[in-house]
């Protein structure tokens, strides 16, 4: 009779059974999967907002939404950091937006070898027209939680962000150099 380890040794994730290459893991059980495909999801049901109607594309929107969340100017690699985005990516999207006259740089007090960004009145005023656009599709896609199924997953994600230790307010991501 098998012991209730090599049981488990012989089953993938979530009791699934083993393959012969080894234990499965079921994907849609999978957590870190889940939250990757619900977050990817998620942005693209949002982009429709900036995409179709301001001709954005979702690295361009994170620099607006990083800048517009500021009240001073910030470093290109702080928005790569902040927005887990990589630096070339945001670096395209700064690039067209400067292009756009959306962002405009400023001297960086610190060190004046680098420059820092920050919204223009064009970009000021796009980030404004978008936030209850953004807002009100929010809600759209939490509709299918009742109110307090919203606090309670609130509540969850700021426990797994806090045992990642990312940072949850913006007071903090000033201190902390990013989100």
């Amino acid at each position: 009779m098998p012991s209730a380890l090599s049981t488990r040794v012989n089953q993938g994730s979530r009791g699934e059974p083993a393959t012969r290459a080894g234990p499965r893991l079921d994907l849609f059980r999978f957590v870190p999967f889940r939250l990757n495909r619900l977050a990817a999801e998620v942005s693209a049901a949002l982009s429709s907002e900036y995409r179709q109607r301001y001709g954005l594309d979702i690295p361009e929107w994170r620099v607006l939404a990083t800048l517009g969340l500021r009240n001073e100017a910030c470093s290109a690699q702080y928005i790569a950091h902040c927005t887990r985005t990589h630096k070339s990516t945001i670096s395209r999207a700064v690039t067209a937006l400067l292009t756009r006259q959306l962002v405009e740089r400023v001297e960086n007090k610190d060190d004046r070898r680098e420059y820092d960004l920050r919204l223009t009145h064009k970009g000021s005023a796009l980030y404004r027209k978008l936030i209850p656009r953004l807002l009100h599709k929010e809600r759209e896609i939490m509709d299918c939680l009742t109110r307090q199924e919203q606090k309670d997953f609130a509540r969850m994600l700021g426990k797994i962000e806090g045992s990642l230790d990312l940072v949850q307010t913006i007071e903090d991501a000033g201190k902390a150099g990013g989100y």
